[in-house]
């Protein structure tokens, strides 16, 4: 087996409108060596045959259908289970990521980082766009976190992050849903992983539906939430 540097995940449910964009954009801006694994997560639109045919031009992207049930969780669960390379980066499909910053990131696990967090909630950092009221939770999540447990990063909450593969190999996932992007960081805080941050501008998508429902979601932010300073109390 062939390892590339970096293997950048991405889950894709219905996203004909945004996947061939994305994918040119990441072989455009990222010049770390990657694969690109795209998760086809029980799409029924023409997502799984746009990325087919961009396998005619790009060698290095693979097409996954997610054989567990459909969720952002299972979806990099699934990505996770078949990467190529020691680290990972989840990438989300409707470009609202800041694509720029992915080598950035890689150059800080080169030096002895193993999770590099995309932080909006910093100097140089930025939330375009979007509901005022998720972006106010997770801004209040991530910096209350980072003040009460010291867990370095002020932005918990945010997808885009890059992982070792020995951290999402160490730590138990119990999500089904989007709160696998605080899960992850926070146990593997708690094992003694080296975090640090760096600042990122993440944009509200324009094209497609989100599924990321702030009301069905947040009671299992919260249950992680009271996970960690429960952690801290009893350490």
């Amino acid at each position: 087996m062939t390892l590339m540097d970096l293997s950048i995940i991405i889950p894709a449910h219905n996203e004909e409108e945004n996947i061939s964009e994305v994918i040119k954009k990441i072989e455009k801006i990222v010049k770390t060596e990657h694969e690109l694994i795209i998760v086809n997560d029980h799409s029924n639109d023409s997502t799984s045959k746009i990325v087919s045919e961009l396998q005619q031009q790009f060698a290095n992207i693979r097409l996954i259908d997610n054989p567990l049930d459909s969720g952002f969780a299972n979806a990099v669960k699934t990505g996770l289970a078949n990467i190529k390379s020691d680290v990972v980066i989840p990438v989300m499909a409707d470009l609202c990521d800041d694509l720029s910053i992915i080598d950035e990131m890689y150059e800080k696990i080169e030096t002895g980082y193993d999770i590099v967090c995309g932080a909006r909630y910093v100097i140089g950092g930025a939330r375009l766009g979007g509901s005022r009221l998720k972006g106010f939770l997770s801004s209040l999540a991530g910096k209350s976190l980072n003040f009460l447990l010291g867990i370095p990063t002020h932005d918990i909450a945010n997808a885009f992050k890059m992982y070792r593969k020995k951290v999402t190999d160490s730590v138990r996932i119990h999500a089904q849903g989007f709160e696998i992007s605080m899960e992850i960081p926070l146990k593997a805080y708690y094992l003694g992983f080296k975090i640090t941050e760096v600042p990122t501008v993440w944009k509200e998508r324009t094209k497609g539906k989100s599924n990321f429902r702030i009301l069905k979601l947040l009671p299992a932010y919260l249950k992680l939430y009271a996970w960690a300073i429960y952690k801290r109390i009893t350490k």
